[in-house]
Protein backbone atom coordinates (compact mmCIF):
# COMPACT_ATOMS: atom_id res chain seq x y z
CA UNK A 1 0.00 0.00 0.00
CA UNK A 2 1.45 3.54 -1.47
CA UNK A 3 1.87 5.78 1.76
CA UNK A 4 -0.47 8.59 1.63
CA UNK A 5 0.50 12.18 -0.27
CA UNK A 6 -1.18 14.79 2.81
CA UNK A 7 0.77 17.97 3.80
CA UNK A 8 4.64 18.19 4.24
CA UNK A 9 4.71 14.73 5.61
CA UNK A 10 6.54 11.47 5.03
CA UNK A 11 4.42 9.04 6.19
CA UNK A 12 5.00 5.40 6.76
CA UNK A 13 3.08 2.18 7.24
CA UNK A 14 2.54 2.35 10.76
CA UNK A 15 3.02 -1.38 11.14
CA UNK A 16 6.87 -0.02 10.17
CA UNK A 17 7.30 2.34 13.05
CA UNK A 18 5.58 0.87 16.10
CA UNK A 19 7.73 3.40 18.07
CA UNK A 20 5.15 6.27 17.18
CA UNK A 21 2.45 4.29 18.78
CA UNK A 22 1.25 4.24 22.52
CA UNK A 23 1.04 0.66 23.49
CA UNK A 24 -2.66 -0.20 23.34
CA UNK A 25 -2.58 1.76 19.94
CA UNK A 26 0.19 -0.50 18.21
CA UNK A 27 -1.74 -3.71 20.03
CA UNK A 28 -5.24 -2.92 18.74
CA UNK A 29 -3.93 -1.80 15.41
CA UNK A 30 -3.84 -5.26 13.99
CA UNK A 31 -4.08 -5.10 9.72
CA UNK A 32 -5.92 -2.16 9.61
CA UNK A 33 -4.77 0.26 7.19
CA UNK A 34 -2.83 2.92 8.02
CA UNK A 35 0.20 5.50 8.05
CA UNK A 36 2.03 7.22 10.51
CA UNK A 37 4.35 10.06 11.35
CA UNK A 38 6.96 11.78 13.87
CA UNK A 39 5.75 15.44 14.60
CA UNK A 40 6.77 17.80 16.95
CA UNK A 41 5.34 17.32 19.98
CA UNK A 42 4.12 21.24 20.59
CA UNK A 43 2.12 20.84 17.57
CA UNK A 44 0.00 17.91 18.64
CA UNK A 45 -2.88 20.14 18.98
CA UNK A 46 -5.06 19.91 15.68
CA UNK A 47 -5.03 23.83 14.81
CA UNK A 48 -1.33 24.29 15.07
CA UNK A 49 -0.76 20.89 13.51
CA UNK A 50 -2.39 21.58 10.77
CA UNK A 51 -0.53 24.94 9.90
CA UNK A 52 2.45 23.72 10.28
CA UNK A 53 2.63 20.81 8.23
CA UNK A 54 -0.06 22.10 5.57
CA UNK A 55 -2.48 19.63 6.63
CA UNK A 56 -6.27 20.54 5.22
CA UNK A 57 -8.61 20.82 8.65
CA UNK A 58 -11.38 19.22 6.90
CA UNK A 59 -8.65 16.15 6.15
CA UNK A 60 -8.00 16.36 10.07
CA UNK A 61 -10.64 14.17 12.51
CA UNK A 62 -10.47 14.97 16.29
CA UNK A 63 -10.94 12.33 19.04
CA UNK A 64 -12.74 13.58 22.56
CA UNK A 65 -13.50 11.47 25.18
CA UNK A 66 -17.26 12.07 27.08
CA UNK A 67 -18.14 10.84 30.15
CA UNK A 68 -21.63 10.64 30.93
CA UNK A 69 -24.05 9.54 34.17
CA UNK A 70 -27.39 8.34 35.09
CA UNK A 71 -28.75 6.58 37.94
CA UNK A 72 -25.10 6.36 39.22
CA UNK A 73 -24.00 4.25 36.07
CA UNK A 74 -20.91 6.34 34.79
CA UNK A 75 -20.77 5.53 30.68
CA UNK A 76 -17.54 6.73 28.47
CA UNK A 77 -17.40 7.01 25.07
CA UNK A 78 -15.30 8.49 21.90
CA UNK A 79 -16.76 10.79 19.42
CA UNK A 80 -14.83 11.44 16.20
CA UNK A 81 -15.87 14.70 14.20
CA UNK A 82 -14.02 16.43 11.71
CA UNK A 83 -11.39 19.42 12.99
CA UNK A 84 -14.38 21.95 10.79
CA UNK A 85 -17.05 20.44 13.08
CA UNK A 86 -17.70 20.47 16.58
CA UNK A 87 -19.56 17.54 18.77
CA UNK A 88 -23.05 17.86 19.19
CA UNK A 89 -22.36 16.43 23.24
CA UNK A 90 -25.35 17.78 24.79
CA UNK A 91 -27.83 16.74 22.07
CA UNK A 92 -27.22 13.42 19.57
CA UNK A 93 -24.62 12.10 22.04
CA UNK A 94 -26.19 12.58 25.27
CA UNK A 95 -29.40 10.90 23.88
CA UNK A 96 -27.59 8.38 21.66
CA UNK A 97 -25.41 6.92 24.93
CA UNK A 98 -29.20 7.17 27.16
CA UNK A 99 -27.26 9.48 29.94
CA UNK A 100 -28.82 12.24 31.57
CA UNK A 101 -25.69 14.22 32.50
CA UNK A 102 -23.06 14.45 30.13
CA UNK A 103 -19.20 16.36 29.51
CA UNK A 104 -16.06 16.01 28.78
CA UNK A 105 -14.39 13.72 30.37
CA UNK A 106 -11.51 15.13 32.69
CA UNK A 107 -8.25 15.37 31.04
CA UNK A 108 -6.40 13.27 33.62
CA UNK A 109 -9.28 11.06 33.53
CA UNK A 110 -9.11 10.11 29.79
CA UNK A 111 -5.50 9.97 30.14
CA UNK A 112 -5.84 7.16 33.01
CA UNK A 113 -8.78 5.79 31.25
CA UNK A 114 -6.88 5.21 27.70
CA UNK A 115 -3.30 4.93 28.73
CA UNK A 116 -2.76 7.12 25.81
CA UNK A 117 -1.69 11.05 25.98
CA UNK A 118 -3.49 14.10 26.31
CA UNK A 119 -4.08 15.18 22.81
CA UNK A 120 -2.91 11.74 21.21
CA UNK A 121 -6.08 10.11 22.41
CA UNK A 122 -7.12 8.00 19.26
CA UNK A 123 -10.71 5.54 18.81
CA UNK A 124 -8.18 2.54 17.72
CA UNK A 125 -7.17 0.60 21.62
CA UNK A 126 -9.79 2.59 23.26
CA UNK A 127 -11.00 0.29 26.15
CA UNK A 128 -13.44 -2.78 24.00
CA UNK A 129 -16.39 -1.43 26.40
CA UNK A 130 -16.49 1.89 24.87
CA UNK A 131 -18.50 3.22 22.20
CA UNK A 132 -16.98 4.79 19.34
CA UNK A 133 -19.19 7.40 18.14
CA UNK A 134 -18.02 8.45 14.77
CA UNK A 135 -19.40 11.70 12.72
CA UNK A 136 -21.48 10.53 9.68
CA UNK A 137 -18.34 13.44 7.77
CA UNK A 138 -15.49 10.95 9.19
CA UNK A 139 -16.77 7.81 8.02
CA UNK A 140 -17.35 9.52 4.29
CA UNK A 141 -14.24 11.47 4.68
CA UNK A 142 -11.60 9.35 2.72
CA UNK A 143 -8.31 9.60 4.55
CA UNK A 144 -8.04 11.39 7.81
CA UNK A 145 -5.62 12.49 10.37
CA UNK A 146 -6.23 11.15 13.23
CA UNK A 147 -3.70 10.90 16.92
CA UNK A 148 -1.86 7.56 17.49
CA UNK A 149 -1.85 7.76 21.25
CA UNK A 150 1.62 10.06 21.84
CA UNK A 151 1.72 13.42 20.80
CA UNK A 152 4.60 12.73 19.38
CA UNK A 153 3.40 11.66 16.51
CA UNK A 154 -0.11 11.26 14.35
CA UNK A 155 -1.46 8.34 12.16
CA UNK A 156 -3.87 8.32 8.82
CA UNK A 157 -6.56 6.14 8.45
CA UNK A 158 -9.75 6.06 6.11
CA UNK A 159 -12.26 7.44 7.84
CA UNK A 160 -14.30 4.36 6.82
CA UNK A 161 -12.48 2.25 8.62
CA UNK A 162 -12.82 3.87 11.51
CA UNK A 163 -16.73 3.18 10.94
CA UNK A 164 -15.62 -0.29 11.39
CA UNK A 165 -13.85 -0.50 14.34
CA UNK A 166 -15.58 -3.19 16.81
CA UNK A 167 -17.66 -0.68 19.07
CA UNK A 168 -18.38 2.20 16.32
CA UNK A 169 -21.81 3.69 15.80
CA UNK A 170 -21.73 6.14 12.85
CA UNK A 171 -24.21 9.41 13.51
CA UNK A 172 -24.83 12.54 12.16
CA UNK A 173 -23.49 14.30 15.72
CA UNK A 174 -21.43 17.25 14.32
CA UNK A 175 -22.02 20.72 13.65
CA UNK A 176 -20.21 22.95 11.74
CA UNK A 177 -17.39 25.34 13.92
CA UNK A 178 -18.36 28.87 14.35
Amino acid sequence: MAAPELGKLEWQAAADVPELLADPVRAALGDLPAWAVAIDPSLADTAAFCAEYDVPMAASANCVIVHGKRAGESTYAAVMVLATDRADVNGVIRKHLGVRKISFAAQDDAVTSTAMEYGGITPIGLPTAWPVLVDESVAAAGLVVIGSGIRASKLVVDGADLAKLPTATVLALATPSA
